[in-house]
């Protein structure tokens, strides 16, 4: 088995996880991350904003993405080929967006990072538009992590264990169908989107789409979308984020093919990265399908 190429593990600058109330601890040690990935043969790995509330304590976006995209491109600088770096950006204004847009581009940052939402606003919002513009006109992938902030459902209930498990997935996955019914998928067919965590529940409810969509149209209850739900998934891609579940994989692969799967640590948060490798090298797939899981080819071509 070739080596692996990481999809989805997180690095806080030290000067941005003290501003944080939950990532102070394990999140800035890149040489310790060096050393797990040496340790289980992962060859490069995507270095991910876990999205936090540092915003709200460095005075904004802009002072946010200021430092974190700076010292996330010194390490890439570091280690050129052991990290691929997710630039994030400041989603206040279209200034900034732009802005910092063009410095993601010089600072060689090759992914650009979102969250699932903002302030309530999915990503199927047109001020979100100048991002996908500038990813498509600059053959960028775009990778789409779980809002913590204020995520679906926290209105109702906001508790340590129900957020993290539910709202944070949940939220992933309505901000995959908002994209799809505001037509964010057919306005920019070119654009390379990564859902973390498997789109969220996006596996479990994949054939409900399709069932529930046709449907609906045939009383005429939803707009033509012009293909099935399940027609536009297939053209996405999804990470494992560290999962340890066979079925869950499975499951993902029911919904589209293996190459459209990128296996993720989600370092540091799973510290049992062994594990979560295993289970895709002991799946009873063909070994191709292992190979374009544990080293998928959207990000060996980075």
């Amino acid at each position: 088995m070739n080596t692996i190429i990481d999809g989805h593990s997180h690095f806080m600058p030290l000067a941005v996880a003290e501003k944080t109330a939950f990532f102070k601890v394990n999140w800035s040690d890149i040489d310790r991350q060096l050393t797990l990935m040496d340790s289980v043969g992962i060859e490069r790995a995507l270095l991910l904003y876990p999205t936090s509330d540092a915003h709200l304590n460095m005075g904004g976006w802009k002072p946010l993405c200021d430092v974190y995209n700076s010292q996330l491109a010194a390490v890439i600088k570091s280690h050129p080929d052991r990290f691929i770096g997710a630039g994030i950006i400041p989603i206040d204004t279209e200034e900034n967006i732009i802005s910092e847009l063009a410095r993601i581009k010089t600072l060689g940052l090759n992914v650009l990072s979102l969250a699932s939402s903002y302030d309530e606003k999915y990503l199927d919002e047109e001020c979100f538009y100048p991002i996908f513009e500038f990813a498509r006109d600059n053959n960028m992938l775009i990778h789409i992590h779980p809002q913590i902030i204020n995520p679906i459902g926290e209105e109702r209930v906001k508790d340590p264990l129900l957020s993290p498990v539910l709202e944070y997935v949940f939220d992933v996955t309505m901000c995959l169908g908002k994209m799809m019914m505001g037509g964010v998928f057919t306005k920019f067919p070119e654009v390379k989107f990564i859902f973390s965590h498997f789109g969220g529940v996006l596996p479990m409810v994949a054939e409900r789409f399709d069932n529930t969509y046709l449907m609906l149209r045939k009383r005429n209850f939803v707009k033509d979308l012009g293909k099935t739900p399940g027609e536009y998934f297939k053209n996405l891609y999804f990470d494992t984020s560290g999962t340890k579940s066979a079925g869950a994989i499975i499951a993902a692969l029911e919904t589209v093919a293996a190459e459209h799967v990128i296996w993720g640590s989600d370092f540091p948060a799973n510290q049992d990265i062994k594990k979560s490798i295993e289970v895709i090298r002991n799946l009873s797939i063909s070994e191709l399908d292992k190979n374009n899981i544990l080293k998928n080819p959207l990000l060996f071509l980075i």
